[in-house]
């Protein structure tokens, strides 16, 4: 089943428990927790702080996404702090299998992403020891990006790899620019996870914006 997880980076922070809680009623599958340093991407948004505040206003998953450099030194404490997901960038990791473990360390499952410029090999070797590979379709740092079509490739790649490892337990999630008229070109690539920001806290109807997302792909 392929499953929505609206990204609170495009919400209303001012009321950001409404906003988590309106996003599971409306039919979000997770939430998508974006964390920027202003180092590893220009911007700075949150912190383990603000996803322990969130995590009793939702019992959806809490996909946390790190996009910031040493990302190791804060494995744990977000993990602490509630996140069921966390998914670190290969271009910040020396070491990556290493970061990987000891994200699976803290009972979490463990998430490797690429930015669009990075290529599938780049994360191959890790293939076996990840729970969800994460395909930025936009360059990371800010919301309400033009999607990147070229990355429907790197998708379609990964996927090969992981049928022929017999791995259908590893998600492939896409972010950036995911709205009604290109999540059916993620899905039919072989994601199964897509983060949407302003495509669902962009509209005041945020049920019938997923569901425009679900119904462009048949889902």
């Amino acid at each position: 089943m392929i499953k929505i997880a609206p990204s609170i980076l495009s919400a209303d922070f001012a009321r950001l428990g409404a906003e988590v809680a309106e996003a599971q009623t409306a039919g979000g599958d997770w939430i998508h927790v974006d964390v920027m340093d202003g180092h590893f991407v220009p911007n700075i948004t949150l912190g383990p702080a603000i996803v322990k505040a969130i995590a009793p206003h939702t019992s959806l998953p809490l996909d946390v996404h790190l996009m910031i450099e040493n990302p190791e030194r804060y494995v744990e404490e977000f993990a602490k702090a509630g996140a069921a997901v966390i998914t670190v960038h290969a271009e910040a990791c020396v070491h990556l299998h290493r970061v990987i473990h000891l994200i699976k360390e803290q009972g979490v499952k463990a998430g490797v992403a690429l930015n669009p410029g990075t290529p599938a090999s780049a994360i191959q070797e890790v293939l076996d020891d990840v729970d969800l590979v994460l395909v930025m379709t936009v360059n990371p740092g800010f919301g309400g990006q033009a999607f990147i079509s070229g990355t429907m490739n790197k998708i379609k790649q990964i996927r090969s790899w992981l049928n022929e490892k017999g791995r259908h337990d590893v998600h492939i999630e896409v972010d950036g620019g995911i709205a009604a008229d290109t999540a059916p070109l993620v899905v039919e690539a072989g994601a199964d996870v897509l983060v949407a920001g302003s495509a669902v806290f962009g509209r005041e109807d945020r049920a019938a914006a997923i569901t425009d997302i679900r119904n462009s792909y048949g889902g």
